[in-house]
């Protein structure tokens, strides 16, 4: 029986354990997508106990939580953190399979040098002694991301956003990594939200002018990714629950509809979203930037959560949506037009990995290797089974040596254990295929594609700075 998490844990072949300790587990992090907040970054405030880092804003472990039936006054109510971390540890100690399990004690072990199995009997020790690293550390944002070799950090904001905070990161130099905007323009796209229309009033003030129509959006639009790009942002990202559809419907008749306050049909919306993503693609491919596509998450499913705690809470779930013709449509769209940029694709769906494992084929050319990516397994797939299919698909049906690799995607600051999980998967895969003489035996080879998909891909990919 092998021992709980050793140095060879997921690591089931000799030459997996060679590629990963000789090349996979010490390369730099680039962390090209995740949702920590610039202000917490800049104002690097010393974290108060370990319920705070471990529980506050990670709706992963909210979601396992409550389907361990322990009441939500446990895990986003008044309870104290004490009494949340408590119930937490009591609920992992049966989280077999899950993620969570591993996640929770590698962060305990890489940040707290605790290796105590959490249990509910060793939640107050482990509470106790991860509490004290936390004050001789004087753990904060910038010692957590700077204990964890990182070189770059891409959060994830909206088109209005002024960027105070990056670049008072930049200027206060407290962390080592550089950490630049990413490019969300979500709120321009979803015409059919009720709150549209106070959304591009928002966005009227930060451009200090007034936008009237769908050209004068545009105009916007172009203008705030202009900004971005002077303060080092290079990546877009959309969410979609499914690929807009193209139809005959004019966005300058959509918009204004929008702007009166009247409802907008389904169609129309598609029309809108699929327009307003050629015009945006046009101007991403002018400046060299990635455009991220998040495809498949069906968000805030329990209306009476949503009322009372908001998004991002835990009641996301799959959607279902057929994406293939859609999808192909769009790249199709910008690619006739010779604006289609750098692209990475993620499904939340695992139905859909071959579909996006064989789109890429279509699209490819020789303005950079890999231009059009299958992004990494995202959210519920980022885990052993997950990411495991998704290596697998790409690696059946394109080029496995061009993927530009793991992110976190996470809001928590100790989530870059998760690269270390991923490379260990990515290692055992590898080691695995070699040691079944299905690849040879040749480790130069090997340390390429293992360092190339560890970090140096994302390097050349994204072109930013470090």
């Amino acid at each position: 029986m092998k021992e709980f998490m050793n140095d060879e844990f997921m690591l089931n072949s000799e030459t997996a354990s060679k590629l990963y300790h000789n090349f996979a587990e010490n390369m730099p992090v680039f962390d090209y997508h995740c949702h920590l907040v610039p202000k917490m970054m800049y104002e690097d405030k010393e974290f108060s106990d370990i319920g705070e880092i471990f529980l506050g804003g990670d709706h992963y472990k909210w979601r396992y939580m409550r389907s361990m039936g322990i009441d939500e006054e446990y895990i986003t109510g008044e309870r104290t953190y004490f009494e949340k971390f408590k119930a937490f540890c009591a609920a992992l100690q049966y989280a077999v399979g899950n993620p969570l399990y591993h996640w929770t004690h590698l962060e305990l072990r890489r940040y707290f040098g605790i290796k105590t199995i959490v249990r509910a009997d060793t939640a107050e020790e482990i509470w106790e002694r991860a509490n004290e690293v936390i004050r001789e550390r004087k753990m904060s944002p910038s010692v957590l991301i700077n204990s964890s070799n990182v070189a770059v950090i891409c959060t994830t904001d909206d088109p209005a956003d002024n960027l105070e905070y990056h670049k008072k990161i930049a200027e206060k130099g407290h962390i080592n990594a550089k950490v630049y905007p990413t490019f969300r323009p979500d709120a321009i796209i979803n015409i059919n939200k009720p709150s549209y229309g106070k959304y591009i009033q928002r966005l009227s003030e930060t451009c200090g002018k007034n936008i009237t129509s769908y050209n004068e959006l545009t105009e916007a639009a172009y203008s705030r990714i202009d900004f971005f790009h002077e303060n080092g942002c290079r990546i877009s990202d959309h969410a979609f629950e499914g690929v807009p559809s193209r139809h005959a419907y004019d966005p300058e008749k959509t918009f204004l509809k929008a702007m009166r306050g009247q409802a907008i049909s389904e169609d129309e919306a598609e029309a809108y979203k699929f327009n307003s993503m050629i015009l945006l693609a046009k101007k991403y491919k002018e400046l060299g930037w990635a455009m991220q596509l998040h495809i498949g998450a069906l968000r805030d499913n329990n209306t009476l959560m949503y009322k009372k705690l908001g998004p991002d809470t835990g009641f996301d779930s799959i959607s279902d949506h057929a994406i293939a013709k859609p999808l192909s449509e769009m790249l199709d769209g910008m690619n006739k037009s010779g604006d289609l940029p750098k692209t990475i694709l993620y499904t939340l769906n695992p139905k859909d990995n071959y579909v996006l494992g064989t789109m890429l084929g279509n699209f490819q050319d020789s303005s950079v290797a890999g231009k059009i990516q299958f992004g990494s397994a995202w959210w519920f797939n980022d885990q052993r089974d997950g990411m495991t299919e998704q290596i697998k698909a790409l690696a059946n049906l394109g080029a496995l040596n061009g993927f530009v690799g793991m992110l976190t995607d996470s809001r928590s600051f100790l989530s870059y254990t998760r690269h270390e999980y991923f490379r260990r998967i990515l290692c055992d895969i590898l080691g695995g295929w070699i040691e079944k003489g299905e690849f040879p035996c040749d480790i130069d080879t090997a340390e390429r594609i293992v360092k190339n998909i560890c970090f140096d891909n994302a390097k050349e990919y994204f072109g930013i700075k470090i």
